[in-house]
């Protein structure tokens, strides 16, 4: 009886077909499905190479979309340079400049909503202050930072001038961090005084001091967002406030033109399993992926609200937060801390307050989700 259980599940035979009218609307209908399937089994890379030319802006075109001649180091569209900050955010300037790109809410209450023209041009101030500390295509930058709009801001600065970022999740221990650290050997670490969760205050600068206190000789600068007001120390001539360095910086930023196999991010696995180990993601491969499985599978439509409950601490947030739902032009929603605070009907009132018409959270979160589901306001 339990081998015959264990292959039910493993073995799962059952269709569930979406609604006819769902389906009917659907930007990628079950016959297009098929036509697609069809064209990958074909030939897999003009399939690609198609979608590239079609989806991504490039500044020089690639000439050759697959490159096997190191296998099994395979490269794609290496030849065509692009930059990730300029697909997310300056090609929608024309068409959506006044659109929300983001609305935050944080757990003590406060909302912000920022345009695609204000993303722009804060991520050119921030990039800016980035070239003024001296970092430079290449560089690792390491990002240790609540769920709140600088830390998307922090990302999308990096890749503009072609630096290389490492985020790591603000619930991350000290030893963590430095782990991490000094793996990337990062020349720059961007923190925040602390965040909020479960009504807590999570004290992310106190920890990036202790990493810092036990080695990582690398790091020159700490870059400190204040998010809670309570008073950290700052350690002179390594310490610098985000407030104070924005100030004055231009809103423009010419993006660096890098090659599609260009570093993207770093990513390290947990190390629940052994010592983390990092997953290196490239520009142009992995944002056409982030683009279109945010197309495809979420169907998103201008008019949608899109709220993945991820933290960008995971490379779930990376591409469904950061860069999937903006190099569409999506409005997405970010919560900072936990959304059962003050109580479990909060999630819902989110989802109601800011028009959310597709989420995306783990199965476990759902079961979780749904036993509060009596708590939906109206």
């Amino acid at each position: 009886m339990a081998d015959k259980n264990i292959k039910s599940v493993l073995l799962e035979e059952r269709i569930f077909p979406p609604p006819a009218g769902f389906a009917a609307r659907a930007y990628i209908k079950p016959a297009d499905a098929e036509r697609m399937r069809k064209r990958a089994r074909a030939d897999s890379i003009g399939f690609w190479a198609d979608l590239a030319k079609r989806e991504l802006t490039w500044h020089t075109p690639f000439t050759r979309a697959f490159d096997d001649s190191e296998a099994p180091n395979y490269r794609w569209f290496s030849d065509g340079r692009l930059n990730a900050s300029y697909n997310c955010l300056d090609i929608h300037l024309a068409a959506r400049a006044d659109k929300t790109a983001v609305i935050f809410e944080g757990e003590p209450g406060d909302v912000r909503r920022i345009s695609y023209r204000e993303l722009h041009a804060q991520v050119c101030r921030f990039a800016n202050v980035l070239k003024a500390q001296g970092i430079r295509r290449g560089d690792r930058v390491i990002i240790y930072m609540p769920l709140v709009p600088e830390i998307l801001i922090a990302m999308h600065a990096c890749n503009r001038i072609g630096a290389i970022h490492s985020v790591v999740f603000g619930g991350f221990s000290a030893p963590a961090l430095k782990d991490r650290i000094e793996d990337t050997e990062a020349r720059l670490v961007i923190t925040a005084d602390g965040g909020w969760r479960s009504g807590q205050a999570i004290e992310l600068k106190a920890a990036a001091d202790k990493a810092l206190g036990s080695g990582c000789a690398s790091v020159e600068r700490v870059i400190v967002l204040r998010r809670t007001g309570k008073p950290v120390p700052m350690t002179p001539g390594r310490d610098l406030w985000w407030h104070e360095l924005i100030e004055g910086q231009a809103a423009t930023c010419e993006p660096e033109w890098v090659d599609a196999e260009h570093p993207l991010f770093l990513l390290y696995t947990s190390g629940s399993t052994g010592k983390p180990k990092g997953v290196q993601h490239s520009t142009g491969g992995y944002l056409l992926g982030a683009k279109l499985t945010t197309q495809w599978v979420f169907d998103l439509r201008d008019e949608d609200v899109f709220w993945c409950t991820a933290d960008v601490g995971w490379v779930t947030g990376h591409s469904y937060v950061c860069y999937g739902p903006l190099a569409l032009g999506a409005t997405v929603v970010i919560y900072e801390g936990t959304p059962t605070v003050p109580d479990g009907g909060r999630f819902w009132r989110n989802c109601q307050n800011h028009g959310v018409t597709v989420f995306y959270t783990a199965p476990t979160a759902i079961r979780a989700l749904m036993k509060l589901g009596d708590e939906l306001p109206g």
